[in-house]
């Protein structure tokens, strides 16, 4: 493997890493939620990444897709 292979390699892991590290502090964050804000939570979450595929990484559409998913969590009663 070249040194410009494995700087890519480092790289990603360290993504890797801190996106993992990220989910865990926002995960250990719900701990105290109700169940709404769960929803909500969960639903600004899908919404996100759903409108990041959609959209091929947009910024915009990502964040409308949090947006509308969290409205859309929010209102889920069970």
């Amino acid at each position: 493997m070249d040194q410009s292979k494995r700087t890519r390699q480092k790289m990603i892991n360290g993504k890797k890493m801190w996106v993992a590290a990220i989910a865990m502090a926002t995960l250990s964050g719900c701990a105290n939620m109700d169940a709404q804000q769960k929803n909500t939570a969960i639903g600004a979450a899908m919404g996100g990444v759903a409108g990041a595929v959609l959209t091929g990484g947009s910024s915009i559409g990502t964040v409308g897709g949090a947006v509308v998913g969290g409205v859309i969590g929010n209102q889920v009663r069970r």
